[in-house]
């Protein structure tokens, strides 16, 4: 097939035409890159950050695609997927996520070796996350893990080590990702139930919306004794009870009837809490150093 009749599916494959995903991975790493460099990290390391986040999701998206091809195609929201539709081979979506992980790991050649060795488990948990739904009742806890490596990574290039901070970062992300990853799966439910897939949404079970708002209460309290931990002030604080409001506001209504696609906007909903909380670090940072 000709290279320019497949790119406009590469670029569906890799979900560039939704960028979502890497937004939701972005916020914790720039969080993690704003508190690891006391509000004045590295440039060249932001960049290298920003850019490799946007490539690893892209790649992961692909080993995502590549691992559901014979379930995609029975889930209403996932059908007409590329490689569900048998638009794109299988040898094509490895090369591409191939490609995409080495573009990614040679930009990252400039970090120090703490940061490349970490890289190791990223790509690792990257890659391996999609299989997870076969047998881990609550995939998701393992996807925010994936989602928030970018963290200890961030650490571990800005200061040489890693501090018990970074971790409990990564810990009030995995919070974060369990509860928009499992507003992500209420709008599948009825599907994933058919396949065989697990999900929180169905481990949860009918108690799938407090589960949602205890992970929201978890890791917001979390970001602000974190916060409070590093010095951080009003304006930080300030951030955090916005994304209180964002939660009890704007995510509880959507998701309380359990419908589709409400449930579905509450998850795309979620970049504005990563947003509001990152905005108020930066600010928080530019007046009080």
């Amino acid at each position: 097939m000709k290279l320019a009749t497949q790119l406009p599916l590469y670029w569906r494959l890799t979900r560039l035409d939704k960028p979502i995903g890497i937004l939701l991975l972005m916020w914790p790493t720039l969080w993690g890159l704003w508190f690891a460099g006391n509000g004045r990290p590295d440039w060249l390391i932001v960049a290298i950050f920003v850019l490799g986040t946007v490539l690893m999701r892209s790649a992961g998206c692909v080993i995502n695609d590549y691992a559901d091809r014979d379930f995609d195609g029975h889930v209403e929201r996932t059908k007409n997927r590329p490689l569900a539709a048998g638009l794109v081979s299988k040898k094509e979506a490895l090369l591409l996520a191939a490609g995409l992980t080495l573009v990614s790991l040679l930009i990252a050649l400039p970090l120090n070796g703490l940061a490349l060795l970490l890289a190791i488990p990223a790509a690792f948990l990257a890659g391996s996350y999609p299989f997870t739904k076969r047998f881990l009742a609550i995939p998701q806890a393992y996807l925010g893990i994936a989602f928030g490596f970018g963290i200890p990574m961030a650490y571990a290039a800005l200061s040489g080590h890693v501090p018990l901070q970074a971790w409990l970062l990564l810990v009030a992300n995995v919070f974060w990702t369990l509860a928009y990853d499992t507003e992500y799966a209420m709008c599948d439910r009825p599907d994933d139930l058919k396949i065989g897939i697990k999900t929180s949404a169905i481990t949860f079970g009918r108690f799938d919306i407090a589960a949602v708002l205890f992970c929201y209460v978890v890791f917001l309290t979390m970001m602000a004794w974190i916060g409070i931990a590093e010095g951080r002030g009003v304006v930080y604080l300030a951030g955090l009870v916005a994304a209180v409001g964002l939660v009890v506001f704007d995510q509880y209504p959507r998701i309380k009837n359990r419908e589709r696609m409400p449930c579905f906007h509450a998850f795309l909903a979620n970049n504005r809490i990563g947003a509001v909380i990152f905005l108020a670090l930066v600010a928080d940072y530019l007046i009080k150093p």
